[in-house]
């Protein structure tokens, strides 16, 4: 059931991001030739105006095709466009994808009585963070080694990252702030639910429930997944992660059912597997919109470097130049995916 229900939820992504493309190119009057659910065969085609409407049988992709890489006399073409529409309709994937994340966890997160900030109100006994030159009740943490704190889940996100080292720690105390370099917080074992933990021994302050309190929440969380899908990238950059950790669509579903199985109840696995959807939904807007050729974010990026070069050479540049960047970049983005594909089988089957 968890499976079928990520499948689903997977191809909803998908299909909110071709629909952002799709509305954007109607709105700004382009002509779209076909717009596709899905990849591969079609099930299912009804011929819609000048649009034909498929659904394919593979449920992991889809397109909008407006006929970007190649010259046309049509001015209702891609091509044709300005360059701001241009632009609009490329970026809209990735917005629609980021606003129907905002709106799902905006729904959740009504669910929720409080959040917990980032001011402390008290210590435990015997804490070793609290002392003049450490820290007092009233403090409110900003950030540490530069990454900002919103709310406490930031302070339990960051300090996984930070190993046990000496951060570099901004508070506000009485309205100024105050930098602690190389400060060190200190872990104890406390009594908690019948056995030993490591704790920092610090509380944080409790923010109560309201419409614009959790609507502003919600807007962080959107910022929070995208401050985790960059500790993500850097991860991979300096080494820390490898390819094989990368998860494609078989890996997400999996992971969506994995969430679901674990779940103390159905409503709790729905719960989860919608937080997991959104944070998907955000993952598939910021690595559309980077600029890597084939993305949504390298046609952005050429728009630019194209208007440069016939700034410079006075001469209006083929299409078909961009188009072979375009789709050698594809060829190789399909070579990754089909070598996550093979991992991510691999991995379930030697579970």
């Amino acid at each position: 059931m968890y499976i079928i229900i990520a499948i689903i939820g997977f191809g909803l992504l998908i299909a909110v991001h071709e629909l952002g493309h799709f509305t954007a190119a109607k709105l700004l009057g382009v002509r779209v030739h076909e717009f596709a659910i899905g990849m591969g065969p079609k099930l299912l085609k009804k011929q819609g105006g000048e649009t034909l409407y498929t659904l394919r049988a593979l449920p992991f992709g889809g397109f909008c095709a407006m006929d970007e890489d190649v010259a046309s006399d049509d001015p209702r073409s891609f091509g044709a466009q300005k360059r701001w529409r241009k632009i609009l309709i490329l970026a809209a994937g990735g917005i629609a994808n980021l606003i129907a994340a905002l709106i799902i966890i905006v729904v959740l997160v009504s669910r929720m009585y409080g959040f917990g900030g980032t001011t402390l109100i008290g210590f435990a006994e015997e804490s070793p963070n609290e002392g003049a030159d450490k820290l007092l009740v009233g403090d409110t943490l900003v950030s540490i080694n530069g990454e900002r704190l919103y709310y406490m889940d930031d302070f339990s996100f960051i300090m996984q990252f930070v190993s046990g080292n000496p951060v570099d720690l901004v508070i506000r105390r009485d309205g100024e702030l105050i930098l602690l370099e190389n400060y060190h917080f200190q872990q104890r074992e406390y009594m908690i639910s019948g056995r030993m933990q490591l704790r920092y021994g610090i509380s944080f302050n409790s923010i109560e429930q309201s419409f614009a309190e959790g609507f502003k929440y919600s807007c962080y969380m959107v910022v929070h997944f995208v401050r985790l899908i960059r500790f993500s990238i850097a991860m991979l950059v300096n080494g820390t992660a490898g390819v094989k950790d990368l998860s494609g669509p078989v890996g997400i579903v999996d992971a969506m059912n994995s969430i679901g199985s674990n779940a103390p109840s159905f409503g709790a696995a729905l719960e989860d597997i919608a937080y997991f959807i959104a944070f998907i939904g955000v993952n598939i807007a910021i690595v559309n919109l980077m600029p890597i050729p084939a993305m949504d974010g390298g046609r952005i990026l050429f728009v630019f470097i194209t208007w440069a070069i016939e700034k410079t050479t006075r001469r209006r540049l083929d299409p078909k130049y961009e188009g072979y960047i375009h789709t050698t970049a594809l060829v190789l983005l399909l070579g990754l995916m089909a070598f996550i594909l093979v991992n991510d089988i691999i991995k379930i089957v030697n579970r």
